[in-house]
């Protein structure tokens, strides 16, 4: 097969027809990136000398330089929000805690490579009447989409690249960290008139915030990346009657906005052993799954592709959690030539780390990694 562009090659694959070869991701969104340890000594290896970008604070993370876009030769780039003008982190006098603009609380706790939970706002009883009357942040501060136009008009049409358009984050994800983990899982029980109330006013502030991207980036972008974490490892973090109850009306809104706005192809983030929601995302219309987390429960990749391989792709799958970190480069490739094998017949397959490259993960293991898909992943 000829050659394609990188776009031609991931959207292909998007469409569920086989491409030249597999496409590959490194940092086209906050759960396909780098964490910042393994960064520096990536781009060590490589021999460049980009200091990092930072992604995302909380998460530790690092844009990929161009270096290793280039090396790997990644066929997605990332278009992101930046941060508000109305808003500056409040640091703590401990100096490893801060308070961000939903009034969360995260604390360093020491020798971690991230930042951890630590007071949320609405902890303890809460009221429809504190979510009406919190300082909500300002959706439309001008710093949040400043630059988006340029670089996504840049990226579509100055170069042949698949344009992700990171969306603002998962308002299960937002919910949990306003509302402390243990309350908001009690409250899915005893509390469902606040849950809703809150999981309401978040769905409102994420369509605002969207909108504005939108209005950024118009046809620019050809994939739209939205997370919220719906699993463990061993199952659902909740019963299916719950998620389709509690959770399903507002994720079906928001997926209902970008198909509204956009012709891009949107790609859901949620870890764990979610193969029971997979038939819910594919009827609210998602068209890719990302992590694929391979080592969870029920997430045999042979399986989920002989079962809904025919009504969604899968973006992710190279096991971060055993074969990344603790194999050689042998065994890294094994595993890219068993996931190649299960998912990529017919299209369908976007391949990369599950989840963000963690710390201890040797740049030897990640040049394995895009390597073995070079050379196992043409049709």
């Amino acid at each position: 097969m000829a050659a394609m562009t990188h776009r031609e090659r991931v959207l292909r694959a998007l469409n569920h027809q086989e491409p030249d070869r597999v496409p590959v991701d490194l940092g086209a969104t906050r759960a396909t990136s780098i964490v910042v340890q393994a960064y520096e000594r990536l781009n060590q290896h490589l021999g460049a000398h980009e200091p990092p970008r930072i992604f995302s604070k909380w998460l530790n993370i690092a844009h990929p330089s161009q270096a290793m876009l280039t090396h790997f030769d990644i066929d997605t780039r990332s278009v992101s929000q930046g941060s508000p003008d109305r808003w500056q982190d409040i640091l703590y006098a401990d100096g490893v805690s801060y308070q961000d603009e939903w009034g969360v609380v995260r604390s360093r706790p020491a020798g971690s490579l991230y930042y951890d939970l630590t007071t949320p706002p609405f902890q303890g009883d809460a009221t429809v009447t504190d979510v009406a009357t919190f300082p909500w942040p300002d959706p439309h501060d001008p710093g949040r989409c400043r630059g988006m136009a340029d670089e996504a008009r840049r990226l579509h049409q100055e170069t042949d690249y698949a344009v992700v358009l990171n969306m603002p984050g998962g308002i299960v994800h937002q919910a949990q960290f306003l509302r402390g983990f243990e309350d908001w899982f009690a409250d899915l029980i005893a509390n469902p008139v606040f849950f809703q109330a809150l999981m309401e006013r978040l769905a409102d502030l994420w369509i605002e915030m969207a909108k504005d991207e939108f209005d950024a980036v118009g046809e620019n972008v050809d994939i739209c990346f939205y997370g919220d974490d719906m699993a463990f490892q061993d199952g659902p973090m909740m019963s299916m009657d719950a998620y389709r109850t509690m959770i399903k009306p507002h994720h079906r809104r928001l997926f209902g906005y970008l198909k509204s706005r956009s012709k891009a192809k949107i790609v859901y983030h949620t870890c764990g052993s979610v193969v029971h929601l997979i038939p819910e995302l594919i009827e609210m219309g998602v068209d890719a799954l990302n992590p694929v987390q391979v080592s969870a429960k029920g997430m045999d990749t042979a399986r989920l592709k002989r079962e809904f391989g025919k009504d969604i792709c899968f973006w992710g799958a190279i096991d971060t959690q055993r074969a990344l970190p603790f194999g050689r480069p042998a065994d890294v490739t094994a595993e890219v030539k068993r996931r190649i094998e299960d998912l990529a017949p017919g299209g369908g397959y976007v391949l990369s780390a599950v989840h963000n490259i963690q710390a201890d993960v040797t740049p030897q293991n990640i040049c394995a990694m895009y390597d073995a898909a070079r050379e196992l992943g043409g049709y």
